[in-house]
């Protein structure tokens, strides 16, 4: 079985992210989209919200898979057996961390990142600017699944 990870924080899960694991689910037999708990990190929803949304809005795919994880990625693709790393690229600055990283990751663990380009609709999404627009009551349909917005607007415009 090819089984590749889509790891992030997911926080929250917009478009672009779907676009993604949409594309790797074509292409390969399972999807993990893997949940980063950090907890140095301040999350607008928590892990386990994330991982419902997430769960919610891949329902479509059959072969997507939600999960969670701390500590280095690398090792948790050994412990699952999953051999590959896809990573969306929005611009040539996520080229720069992301090659590093796959770098760094491929000479631990002899783990493969694969790089995605985003679709040209969500080359500017971030789940920080979608939280910031939405806090100061802007628009954010259309960029996130209607679930998530939901959410967003409830949570941070009460």
């Amino acid at each position: 079985m090819r089984r590749v990870v889509c790891p992030g924080s997911f926080d929250p899960v917009t478009n672009g992210h779907l676009d993604i694991i949409g594309r790797a689910s074509r292409l390969y037999d399972e999807v993990v989209v893997a949940v980063l708990i950090n907890l140095e990190k301040k999350s607008l929803f928590t892990v386990e919200e994330r991982i419902e949304m997430l769960q919610a809005v891949t329902k479509e795919y059959g072969n997507v898979r939600v999960d969670k994880f701390h500590g280095l990625l690398v090792d948790y693709c050994k412990q699952h057996e999953i051999a590959a790393i896809v990573k969306g690229l929005r611009a040539i600055s996520d080229f720069d961390y992301e090659l590093q990283m796959a770098q760094l990751n491929y000479r631990m663990s002899g783990v493969e990142t694969l790089f995605m380009s985003t679709n040209p609709e969500f080359s500017f999404l971030s789940s920080s600017r979608i939280k910031e627009i939405t806090r100061y009551g802007g628009d954010v349909s259309g960029l996130v699944p209607d679930l998530v917005h939901r959410l967003l607007v409830e949570r941070l415009r009460g």
